[in-house]
């Protein structure tokens, strides 16, 4: 059969209606991330997203890791103004000045909790106890848009200095980075990430 027929026939979350979308949902959306650099790309392009569909910051992705050295936190800590400019006058990135200067202390404040926590990733997966948790949802109705465990996120990196960083914000970069697993039931990501060992085999 056609892988892309298959893909089209596959049974998944009712979110994803671009091919883009369906990409994202069926090989990123849930599964867990520990890498510091892969987890602030998220961080950022969550907050980027505020406001606007996630297809637009899909569409904009790989541009955003080309004018922002690849989400290298040390490197965005040290974009002056002239930079900033820059950025913003880049068609192929979401140009808010908000969100850009988020960025740039974003980056300075990740480099400081990794100096407190020796990586990110020990700081942020400490919401959910370092494991994954495993939702039942039968409909994208059931979902939330915040949790206690969001909430405690939120207040914690505004703490260290973020922004951008809301609680409904700290809830999807969860959802991505599968400190949460949120595909319904019925999808077919759901057993895979609820029982990795099987799709090892």
């Amino acid at each position: 059969m056609d892988s892309s027929i298959e893909q089209t026939q596959l049974v998944r979350c009712s979110w994803p209606r671009s091919p883009l979308a369906m990409q994202y949902h069926d090989e990123e959306w849930g599964v867990p991330v520990y890498a510091d650099q892969k987890l602030f790309e998220f961080l950022i392009l969550e907050g980027a997203q505020a406001g606007l569909s996630w297809d637009t910051v899909l569409k904009k992705r790989q541009h955003y890791r080309e004018v922002f050295d690849n989400f290298d936190p040390a490197a965005i800590a040290g974009y002056d103004e002239c930079k900033i400019e820059q950025l913003l006058a880049d068609p192929g990135i979401i140009r808010n000045r908000a969100k850009i200067n988020a960025t740039v202390q974003n980056a300075r404040a990740f480099l400081a909790v990794q100096q407190e926590y020796e990586t990110f990733s020990s700081f942020i997966w400490q919401f959910v106890g370092h494991t994954p948790r495993h939702n039942q949802w039968s409909a994208l109705s059931e979902l939330p848009s915040r949790t206690a465990e969001s909430d405690a996120m939120s207040k914690a990196l505004k703490r260290h200095g973020f922004s951008f960083v809301g609680t409904t914000i700290c809830y999807a970069f969860m959802q991505a980075i599968g400190m949460v697993n949120d595909h319904t039931r019925d999808c077919f990501r759901y057993l895979p990430l609820t029982h990795p060992q099987l799709e090892a085999k």
